[in-house]
């Protein structure tokens, strides 16, 4: 219900909602007046539902309070301030990559569309290819991952053959940092680096710096990388 409900910031009516969870009238009814009760919905209007201020209240404290978001957030301000380009932090999920949280500069850049909690599929982003680098060292193990499911192409640069992933990953491990060339958006580059938790063997996720090509070449993006991969390691050693 809550995920539903998630889908339609303006509100929905008990009809829509019934029809989108295919459950009886009644029974979505009494699960909206509990969610009611517990302040996680409103009524909006007569006969339309939202999410409740409660709902926000506990999903914002909750992001605000995780250990990952306390470390890794100051140093992605930093890094926007100093790239004057927006930085992700993003973890692994099946095959998509979900942004935990994003920094965009204070001016100068174009606002990104991507959104904290938002994803992406992970064999299009840089910080997609470095997770999966870490993830998948054989061609079988890429094959299990990708389930018999072709690569869409989002743009002419995406890479949508299997066995051109599995090399892009292999370099992408060898180098230390992933890189994305206008494979998911249009005049957009992206360089993403690994973020290690108590375990060394895998990153537990991935900063990046995404970045318009004509303002932020690649190659530009490329040089700085080594040094980017260094500050993170030694800064949220601390």
């Amino acid at each position: 219900m809550l995920l539903e409900l998630g889908r339609h910031p303006e509100g929905a009516t008990l009809e829509d909602i019934a029809s989108a969870l295919a459950s009886p009238k009644s029974t979505v009814h009494r699960a909206l007046a509990s969610l009611r009760k517990a302040s996680l919905a409103e009524l909006t209007s007569r006969g339309v539902y939202a999410l409740g201020d409660e709902f926000f209240r506990l999903a914002f404290s909750n992001h605000a309070a995780r250990p990952d978001t306390a470390r890794i957030e100051p140093l992605l301000s930093a890094l926007a301030a100093e790239y004057g380009e927006t930085v992700h932090y993003a973890v692994l999920d099946g095959k998509d990559v979900v942004y935990r949280a994003k920094v965009d500069p204070s001016q100068g850049a174009v606002k990104l569309t991507s959104t904290v909690g938002g994803r992406n599929p992970a064999y299009r982003t840089a910080v997609g290819k470095l997770l999966l680098a870490h993830a998948i060292t054989t061609r079988e193990q890429l094959s299990a991952w990708l389930q018999g499911e072709a690569l869409e192409a989002k743009t002419a640069s995406t890479i949508t053959d299997p066995d051109a992933l599995f090399g892009e990953l292999q370099a992408t491990l060898s180098r230390g940092y992933g890189i994305d060339d206008e494979e998911n958006e249009l005049g957009l580059n992206c360089v993403a680096v690994p973020v290690f938790g108590e375990s060394s063997a895998a990153p537990m996720g991935a900063i990046s710096v995404s970045a318009l090509r004509f303002r932020y070449p690649l190659e530009r993006l490329i040089e700085t990388a080594p040094i980017l991969a260094a500050r993170v390691r030694t800064t949220l050693a601390r």
